[in-house]
């Protein structure tokens, strides 16, 4: 039988989720990424990428091409919440599932035909996620995952394309080669050192010639320009840790800067687990210095979500962990052993006020933003994430120390 698989991905997903909470960014030029000299286009919107402008790219370099973007630094639990809800969606309407990133899946409709009709079915799923998330996205239609994901990129924006049974090398030939998936800029530089630009040069090659050259990836490559590709779906399952970095974008030393910013980070990763309604037990802290020697160290808790019991442990390790005393570069969080449930309250150490307190601030940030509200000890890290539009004047509610 042959295979029927449906790559989606989500277009430009930040900027369309930015512009899902204010219309009035609809039309214009937008990145979203680090904002400072160090910072990276995390995503840039198709006004941007007219000026050059693209995901990946130095934000300093790309705010050069297009001066006139919005620039935006984005929340990732934002941006997490929209991808559960594409997700659940997907769940439960398709077979097999696999998450390839936050915007990007694969679905297998193999031996759907006989039903309901692959495409015309894929065609519903795609209306019912733009109905009811209003994000635009787009999908390809083939028998593979590679011939799928390059018919994705040629439907964009918002669009969708269908590769037929026995035309997938037709279909792939005129394209360049730096569009066949794991063919980077150094390899497409190396093919056209070669001479080879299109697909249909590869095509035209023995698979040892590939091979001699770019070793095991040239008999892949070879096989995916000629649209084989035999890899299975990986099924979804919950993610099993959540992390948060912060790179700077000067090293640097001040201690109390570094605790505030690591708070604010142990802060907002609680908030996610309650979010999704997860606990964790298990707390990592990473540091990277100038001379980019990176250490990290982990400690097991109990299963906890809670802030009060989280964000002590996670200055605890911090402060185990920072002892050489060089300029920092990067520090971050991550919260793994992840399970399903929240909270139970302590009946001999917390009070029911405590739970009460973080009931209203949740209910908060699902409705402003995630850091719309937050304790007085990390107002200074701001910009480790939250409600960063453009047009939002607004000031964060701040909780004084006691409350903290």
């Amino acid at each position: 039988m042959k295979r029927t698989i449906v790559h989606l991905d989500l277009d430009a997903f930040f900027v369309s989720v930015e512009r899902l909470l204010d219309s009035r960014l609809n039309g214009r030029a937008i990145l979203v990424g680090g904002t400072g000299d160090r910072g990276v286009v995390s995503a840039a919107s198709y006004e941007a990428r007219a000026f050059g402008a693209h995901s990946g790219m130095p934000m300093r370099m790309a705010r050069r091409l297009c001066p006139e973007a919005i620039v935006i630094r984005g929340n990732g639990s934002t941006y997490s919440k929209h991808s559960k809800i594409v997700t659940e969606i997907l769940k439960e309407r398709v077979p097999v599932l696999e998450k390839a990133s936050i915007d990007e899946f694969y679905v297998d409709l193999t031996g759907m035909d006989k039903v309901f009709g692959c495409y015309k079915y894929a065609t519903e799923l795609r209306q019912t996620i733009i109905q009811e998330t209003g994000l635009p996205i787009s999908f390809g239609l083939s028998t593979n995952k590679t011939v799928s994901k390059v018919a994705t990129n040629e439907a964009k924006p918002n669009n969708q394309l269908k590769i037929d049974f026995g035309y997938e090398k037709a279909f792939l030939a005129p394209l360049s080669i730096k569009k066949i998936p794991m063919v980077g800029e150094k390899t497409f530089q190396k093919c056209c050192n070669l001479g080879i630009k299109h697909v249909h040069k590869v095509q035209q090659m023995p698979i040892e010639m590939m091979e001699s050259v770019f070793g095991k990836n040239g008999r892949t490559i070879w096989k995916r320009a000629n649209g084989i590709d035999n890899s299975p779906l990986i099924q979804y399952h919950e993610r099993k840790s959540i992390s948060n970095e912060r790179t700077f974008s000067k090293d640097t030393i001040d201690v109390a800067m570094l605790k505030t910013t690591i708070k604010a980070m142990a802060e907002q990763l609680a908030y996610q687990l309650r979010l999704g309604n997860k606990m964790a037990s298990c707390i990592t802290v990473k540091i990277r210095y100038s001379d980019f020697n990176t250490y990290t160290k982990q400690v097991k808790v109990p299963y906890s979500s809670a802030d009060h019991q989280l964000i002590p442990r996670v200055v605890d390790i911090f402060d185990a962990l920072y002892n050489r005393r060089l300029l920092v570069r990067l520090i971050g969080v991550r919260y793994s052993n992840l399970a399903e449930g929240h909270y139970q309250i302590d009946l001999f150490n917390d009070a029911q006020r405590t739970i009460d307190l973080y009931c209203a601030m949740d209910h908060i940030r699902n409705r402003y933003g995630g850091r719309s509200i937050m304790r007085a000890s990390t107002l200074g890290a701001r910009s480790i994430g939250g409600n960063t539009n453009p047009f939002d004047g607004k000031p964060p509610i701040v909780l004084a120390h006691r409350t903290a």
